[in-house]
Formats: C-alpha cells, structure tokens, sequence
C-alpha cells in the first residue's frame, strides 16, 4: 500500500529515467577516444522524453525535438535557439556555428528527440558531422524501429557508444508516479498492478489512469483506493472505441 508520507514532489526517478541518465552520464564521461553518439529507443509511450528532459535538467543539455516538416536548417536553427543563440547565414554558416557552439562545452549533451524523423529527411549525416567536429556527446531519441533506420547509414551507426531500449513501467514506477500524482490518497497493490496491465506498461497510460484514480477517490471521498473499491469503471487502455451502434 502507498503511504500518504510517500509523496514526492518534482520530477519522478522512473527507470527510464535512470537508464537514460546512466546513458548520458556514459557518453558524457566516454574516453576521449571513443565514439560519442547514443541512441535512446523503444515505443511510443514509454517516457522517452519524459526521461530525456529530466536529463536535460540535470545535465544541461541542449534539447530539441525534430518535427515533421523539418529541414536541415530548421534543425541547426532550432539546436541554436535552445542554447541562446540567433541563427545567421547559410546551412553551412549555421552548421559551423553549432560546432563551434558544442565544442565549447564538450560535455554538455545535444539530445534530438523524434530522430526517426531527422533519419527519414535526410538529416543524419549533418549529426554525424556535428557529432566529429565537436566531439560533443549526442543522444538520440525514437522509436523502437529507430536502430534499424540507422544502420544502413554506417558511418553513424559505427558511432553509436551504447544502444539503450527503453522499458516497460513495472509496479515500481507506477508506486513512485502515484506517489506524485495521488498525493494524500493511498493505493493497493493490486489496483497498481492492474493499471500497469491495462496500460500495456506504457508510462503516459498509467499517468492517465492514476489521474482518474485520484478523481474517482476524491469524488466518493475515499483517502484509499484499491482493485475492489475501483469497481467497474474502465481503465485507460489506449484502444479506439468501438464504433456505436446506431
């Protein structure tokens, strides 16, 4: 049973994020010599990102997050932006910028979220670069598929220092995400289990059904809540409904 004095407050130590800190602290303290790129992947859901700006916190990283219509300029700019800097010039103009901007501080991480999407534009030779000339540790962030997308292109892929696959969330990390989201309202052990399994141990999903485990004691007034007082009340599975009947 989670305790009420179990609250925590601030960003929550799930074990995504202890993975991607033990990948970033790795890249980080790396022998010169070894390469310096990182590849953080698994599937949507799994607080990929969560863990990745939990890094950026702790780390300083630099952060972005490659969009769907994004170019090559768009990411130098964007990489810029975050560290402060306004972009001026061409593509190469920008690039040499960023280099230099990286090479100052080679133990601040450049984490790029969404790479699956920087490796199907075209982008991952400009990291590759970024990565050589700065020497700046990188970390990159997508989906489970994201290893395969990268190993036709070896230059990267024999850059890569360690592959990291994210986790499933366990009762663990849903005691410790309750302990943030469900402060004052203690939960049983069976009901955790239960949501971890609805939420096919995916970490936005057992976010959401905590959430509605904390409506659903405070609506009725409960300071507790577990498997048998939950009822019938459905648990967020991700799943489209079913189209209704008319």
């Amino acid at each position: 049973m989670l305790q009420n004095d179990a609250a925590i407050k601030g960003p929550v130590a799930t074990m995504n994020v202890a993975a991607f800190m033990t990948l970033a602290t790795k890249l980080i303290e790396r022998d010169p010599n070894a390469p310096g790129l990182g590849v953080f992947y698994g599937p949507s859901g799994y607080g990929k990102t969560y863990a990745s700006i939990f890094a950026q916190n702790k780390t300083r990283a630099i952060r972005v997050e490659v969009g769907d219509y994004w170019t090559r300029k768009t990411l130098l700019k964007a990489i810029l932006a975050e560290a402060g800097q306004v972009a001026r010039g061409t593509i190469a103009d920008m690039a040499e910028e960023t280099i230099r901007l990286l090479g100052d501080e080679p133990s601040r991480p450049l984490i790029i979220d969404e790479a699956d999407r920087a490796v199907d534009r075209g982008m991952i030779e400009l990291i590759r670069d970024l990565h050589d000339k700065s020497t700046a540790p990188i970390i990159l962030i997508g989906e489970e598929r994201l290893p395969a997308k990268i190993e036709p292109h070896e230059r990267v892929h024999n850059r890569v220092l360690d592959w990291t696959g994210a986790q499933a969330a366990d009762l663990d990390d849903a005691k410790k995400l309750a302990a943030s989201i469900c402060r004052g309202i203690k939960l049983g052990d069976d009901l955790l289990a239960a949501i971890v399994k609805e939420s096919d141990g995916r970490a936005r999903r057992v976010v959401v059904n905590l959430v509605k485990a904390a409506e659903i004691a405070r609506n009725r007034g409960l300071k507790s809540l577990d498997l048998a007082t939950w009822g019938q009340d459905a648990f967020f599975s991700g799943r489209a409904p079913k189209p209704r009947a008319r």
